[in-house]
């Protein structure tokens, strides 16, 4: 069972507006939201919450979607008339008719903390647009209706450059990047009792993992020089899997976020486990590098899993 938890937002109505849904699902919990640039009305916020909700789940699921708005809920389970928004409607319809849905209604502002999250990223969308329309970055999106987003790396005639974030404000940033070190499990008990050959590999691994965060301009052409904070590489022998386990946390205050960082070091981490223990085992394989969690910035918290 699927849960998604949406809101929509409107400053003025007509104005300037935002949507987000929180997507759960096996206990892992995704964040989206977005903004249309034309002024739009809080209904129509509503529905297009709905929609980016859904877009993320395969059809087939089963799906419970909360939401504080009776327009979304009673038209969807008591058909009230659609006199407006009919092009969202019919976006929303084609989503739910290849899965089962629940819609519930859900009172705002009750102190549900997925709802209240949810309404934190669609007002945050909404005040992107008062205050100013500045380009979409860090995890944010258009609505559909725009047409895709703008590449920030690209300049008007496609070629590359660093983004100017100059006038962003300075705020708390974490990044937790995940990855593995898949092997055999006669190589994962050497490196357990410390008997590879070239000494100790998750001692080395974490040194190495630390260095690459810290190196990580250097190596990402158009990433910022950032002053880290903190950085933490941390390794779990997953016995079941035959697996090094890696996590990195990078932490910074300034205008730019980490994850780049966070994944550069799992990446080192989980190749120095792999040059320290490949002539005991040549078929290790490096599994599923990815971004686990950030915080920060205009976006606010994402959640990946």
């Amino acid at each position: 069972m699927i849960e998604i938890y949406t809101d929509g937002a409107c400053i003025g109505n007509p104005g300037p507006g935002g949507w987000a849904a929180i997507v759960v699902e096996d206990g892992r919990r995704s964040a989206h939201s977005g903004r249309p640039r034309q002024r739009t009305t809080n209904q129509r916020m509503e529905v297009q919450a709905a929609i980016e909700g859904l877009s993320h789940t395969d059809p087939g699921a089963r799906i419970t979607v909360f939401s504080d708005s009776l327009y979304l809920v009673n038209t969807m389970t008591k058909g009230w008339k659609r006199n407006a928004n009919k092009d969202l409607w019919a976006k929303l319809d084609r989503l739910v008719g290849p899965r089962d849905v629940d819609f519930r209604w859900l009172k705002g502002h009750a102190g549900h903390p997925l709802q209240e999250e949810a309404d934190r990223l669609a007002v945050q969308a909404a005040r992107l647009t008062v205050s100013g329309g500045a380009p979409l970055s860090d995890g944010e999106r258009a609505d559909p209706d725009d047409g895709p987003p703008s590449l920030t790396h690209l300049d008007e005639q496609g070629r590359a450059r660093m983004v100017d974030i100059s006038a962003k404000a300075d705020t708390e940033r974490v990044a937790v990047a995940r990855g593995r070190v898949l092997m055999a499990p006669a190589t994962l008990e050497l490196v357990r009792s410390g008997q590879v050959g070239k000494g100790d590999v998750l001692g080395v691994a974490r040194v190495a993992g630390v260095m690459a965060a810290k190196k990580t301009p250097d190596l990402i052409p158009l990433c910022h020089p950032l002053l880290i904070t903190d950085i933490r590489v941390e390794f779990e022998l997953n016995e079941a899997d035959s697996a090094v386990e890696i996590t990195a946390t990078v932490r910074t205050t300034g205008k730019t976020g980490v994850e780049m960082e966070a994944m550069t070091a799992v990446a080192v981490a989980a190749l120095t486990i792999y040059d320290m223990a490949k002539a005991a085992d040549r078929r290790m394989r490096i599994d599923a590098v990815r971004l686990a969690r950030k915080s920060g910035g205009k976006s606010g918290e994402i959640v990946l899993e």
